[in-house]
């Protein structure tokens, strides 16, 4: 299993492991980084919001057709499921599709590409060359007392921000011999260990183990998930009064906070970081969304394309026709 997440840890670490350097080289800062990056994947995933939004607006209608069918063979449910299903074929709707967001999805990608560039900062982020690494490693459990109350499988996963955190006990493997690094890469960590933290946090400190100020990191985390998910319920409600009285609804609405929190307490700092950000920053295109996007305004251009493409199909019928 550990090799499975290490493959993974390693696909999405090279990808994203490289763009974080650049923020980095530019800022100055790793929190300061994973702000930057968090925002800079928002908005990569700003167009499908926006199809996210017409979607609502599609669903929406679909959902006061299945109304009208419902009330229509009220008293019997067997046509009723018929003509629920033939509406299904006519339009095209996929009913188990309905849940499925574009960006839940493209979030698990980011995640453990920051993760793998959290956890292993060396590696995928500083891209210290193998050799280096490799000599590092091999000296951590003699010089850090973390690394020896550690298995090997955990020590690989955590050893990289022991290194960065005691630098300093590195230096006497500077050199030019064989089992030695160079002054260059060692300075280039020192440097590093020194920026890997915002507002004076060590971004690869976990709250659960280091208390104090560390666990306002959760609690931001769970609040801001908490206004995304209140904003989400409360719109949902106004567009689809019967869905929003589903019990799976109300359980997402305050489960996933609550499970934030819960997470933000076993991951790095610098993870919990990436979680609020990120859900301010969909709480504010949500905003922003709502008044540019409005559903009345989606819908009305969604029933004008239907009636442009009924229109066509229409036009190409009477054309076979007439060709036949």
């Amino acid at each position: 299993m550990q090799n499975f997440y290490n493959g993974i840890y390693d696909i999405f670490g090279t990808v994203f492991g490289p763009i974080m350097r650049v923020i980095y080289e530019i800022v100055g800062n790793y929190g300061v980084a994973i702000i930057l990056f968090t925002v800079f994947c928002r908005l990569l995933m700003l167009p499908t919001a926006i199809s996210q939004q017409k979607n609502m607006a599609k669903n929406q209608r679909m959902q006061f057709k299945l109304r009208k069918i419902q009330e229509r063979y009220k008293d019997d449910k067997q046509r009723a499921q018929q003509e629920t299903q033939e509406f299904y074929r006519r339009e095209g709707y996929n009913p188990l599709s309905a849940g499925c967001s574009g960006s839940m999805l493209l979030q698990f990608p980011i995640m453990f590409g920051l993760i793998s560039a959290i956890y292993r900062p060396l590696k995928y982020a500083l891209q210290v060359d193998s050799t280096s690494l490799k000599i590092l490693t091999e000296a951590a459990p003699k010089l850090l007392k973390t690394a020896q109350d550690k298995n090997t499988a955990v020590a690989g996963t955590y050893i990289q921000l022991n290194i960065a955190e005691n630098i300093d006990k590195f230096q006497g493997l500077v050199g030019t011999g064989e089992g030695q690094i160079g002054q260059g890469v060692f300075d280039t960590i020192k440097e590093f260990a020194a920026n890997f933290q915002l507002f004076g946090l060590d971004l690869g400190a976990k709250p659960g183990e280091r208390g104090g100020l560390y666990i306002l990191i959760p609690i931001l985390a769970g609040l801001a998930s908490m206004t995304s998910s209140v904003f989400t319920f409360l719109r949902s409600r106004k567009q689809n009064p019967e869905q929003a009285k589903n019990p799976m609804m109300g359980c997402m609405t305050f489960g996933m906070p609550l499970f934030s929190v819960f997470l933000a307490f076993q991951f790095p700092v610098g993870i919990g970081m990436y979680w609020t950000i990120s859900s301010l920053f969909a709480f504010a295109q949500m905003l922003v969304l709502s008044f540019t996007h409005r559903p009345a305004k989606m819908l009305a251009r969604i029933l004008v394309e239907e009636t442009i493409q009924r229109r066509s199909r229409e036009n190409s019928r009477k054309q076979l026709m007439k060709l036949g």
